[in-house]
This record gives structure tokens, sequence and C-alpha cells, in this order.
């Protein structure tokens, strides 16, 4: 597949899972049992996840519903609330099985996505999900996200090996996502949140927070795609991305600490 600035969100997801899968493939059999950067998973069990994202995707674009969807910055929410159960499928996903064998699966639940994406899916469409009901859009957001921070989270727990590769069009996508999600979560116009090349949005830090109403406003924050989506996801601290020089903050309310993360 040829990406291009415009790809469909299906394309650009369909994309950056064909290159984990690829570099999945190149790791040696006894990789997958060494532990990850996230607490309590293994390699293999990070696999399993993301079989469940794809299987999970699949079946839910079907599952149509009359239920008025429930907006995005409000559904990532859900997934606090169910961290529990999404630990013990991630484990029964992988239980059992060796880790080429959880690649096996993967590439099959890649296969059936696309066989379902490539049929059409309708967008505004509102279908039910494990977490409520949702836009097909909106969850293929959600599942983008997914995809890239956990693209990253393999990279960083195998060091030692060339890292797969956040393909531009997943990576945009996911940037405007999260940028969308502050701006929903955080509404006014006390700070501007830049995100070269892909987004830039303004809100609100603290209670209630100074309204700037023309040109930029005097609190700004600008980091790069990848700080953003650890600090979005509870991967990086903010202390930490400003004291590498990860994140560029001006004025007195440029801190985005007190609404990190925006998801986990």
């Amino acid at each position: 597949m040829v990406a291009t600035a415009r790809a469909r969100p299906q394309e650009a997801l369909l994309e950056q899972s064909r290159t984990v899968l690829e570099w999945l493939h190149g790791l040696p059999q006894e990789a997958f049992e060494r532990p990850t950067v996230l607490p309590d998973w293994t390699l293999r069990q990070l696999t399993g996840h993301l079989v469940l994202v794809h299987v999970g995707l699949t079946s839910s674009v079907d599952q149509r519903t009359n239920e008025a969807a429930v907006p995005i910055h409000e559904f990532v929410t859900r997934y606090r609330r169910d961290v529990e159960m999404i630990m013990a499928a991630t484990l029964e996903a992988s239980a059992g099985l060796a880790g080429h064998e959880v690649v096996t699966r993967l590439e099959s639940a890649i296969d059936d996505l696309a066989v379902r994406l490539e049929a059409g899916v309708r967008p505004a469409q509102v279908i039910m999900t494990r977490r409520g009901p949702t836009t097909t859009e909106d969850f293929l957001a959600t599942r983008i996200v997914e995809l890239v921070v956990h693209t990253d989270d393999l990279n960083r727990s195998v060091p030692e090996t060339a890292s797969a590769a956040l393909q531009k069009n997943a990576l945009a996508r996911c940037t405007r996502t999260l940028g969308g999600i502050l701006a929903a979560q955080r509404p006014g116009r006390s700070v501007e949140v830049r995100v070269p090349p892909y987004a830039a949005v303004q809100c609100a830090i603290g209670d209630p927070g100074p309204t700037h109403t023309r040109g930029t406003p005097s609190n700004v924050v600008e980091t790069d795609p990848l700080t953003f989506l650890r600090l979005a996801t509870g991967r990086m601290a903010w202390a930490d991305a400003v004291a590498d020089g990860s994140v560029h903050a001006s004025g007195l309310r440029a801190n985005l600490a007190p609404v990190l993360p925006l998801l986990s």
C-alpha cells in the first residue's frame, strides 16, 4: 500500500498493523518471554493484546445500534474503568501459546479485519463496542491510537532491535485524535498546544483560567508527536519531558501536568 497524506483511517490502521506484524515476525522465539515497558506484561502478552485490538474492531463494525454515540473524549475514559477486564482478556489471549503462535493469530486477525474494512464501512454509523456506543470513525481513531502507542511500547521493550516504524499516516491521525480529546476534555483558550507538523489546539488549564480571544495565547506548549503520545497515555511524566527538553513551555499556565494522562 502506498501511504498518502489523505489515506483513510482504515488504510492508516492496516498499514501500521502490517508494519508491527513484520517486526514481530523478525524476533527470535525467546524474545517473547521478556518483560515489556508495561508492568506485568511480557512481549507475548502484549502481542496477544494486539490480537484483541484487531478482533474487537472486526466484531464491532457490524454491531449497529440506535443508541446515541458517546463523544470520543468521554469514550476513552472508559478504558480506565475496565482496566482489570482488559488485563484478564489480554492474559487469556496468549495463555498456553508460544510467542510465534500468538504472532500467527495476530496475522489472521489483521487479515480478517482487512477483509471487513476493505468491504466498506460507514464512518458516521453508530456501533456498539465493549465500552459502549460510538461512531465507526471515532472507534477507528481510538484503535489507531492504541496501535501506535503499543508499537512504541514494543520498540522501547526491545531497544537493541531496529524499531518498528511509526507510519506517517497513523502517527498523524493519532496526534490529531489526542489533540482533539485534550481540547474537548479541557475546553477553553488559555493554552495553545502545538504538536508539529500534525496538530495545534487550544485548551484551558486551571479553574477557571484566563480566556484568550485573539491571536496566540500567552501560554504555549510545543512538543513532538511521539512525546505527546507518551504524555497523553501516561508513558512519560510531564516533569521529565520538560527537564529533558522534549517539551517547550512558556507562560504561567503552560503546564499540562494537571490534565495528564488523557487516557491510560
